[in-house]
């Protein structure tokens, strides 16, 4: 009695492996994405502090802006545009007297590679005694 595998049986193992590493690879990529969003909150999470500093010195975040953040054109700004030093580019977006959003947008050129596909992560921070952050995004962030 011979011993070993049927062809048929070597193709359906194949045939599996290929779906698995498929859905391990589309997966995996997600993943990396999710993890580069962590640059965004950290980025994000400046700004906030940033913003909390402005409001301790003026008694508003009214005025606070993306220039007062940090965020400009310059090598050692925040971006406020795609460059290949940062997977985003940053906003402040809105700015009333006890609260702020701002904004890091998925660069889809331009950004460090490899570029990404459309999506942002948000930050509205409120700064009045019950104050609080809310956290929102597109994209899978």
């Amino acid at each position: 009695m011979k011993k070993g595998f049927t062809l048929l049986e070597l193709i359906v193992v194949i045939i599996i492996l290929g779906i698995l590493a498929t859905l391990g690879f589309a997966q995996y990529g997600r993943m990396v994405e999710r993890s580069r969003g962590a640059e965004a909150r950290a980025v994000l999470g400046a700004i906030r502090t940033s913003a909390a500093a402005y409001r301790l010195e003026n008694g508003a975040v009214t005025g606070f802006n993306s220039t007062l953040a940090g965020i400009g054109a310059t090598v050692n700004e925040i971006p406020s545009a795609c460059r290949s030093t940062h997977y985003f580019s940053y906003a402040v977006t809105g700015a009333g007297a006890d609260n702020f959003t701002a904004i890091a947008q998925r660069c889809t050129s331009g950004g460090k590679t490899p570029d990404g596909v459309a999506g942002n992560i948000t930050l509205a921070s409120n700064f009045s005694l019950t104050g609080s952050d809310v956290w929102g995004g597109v994209g899978g962030y």
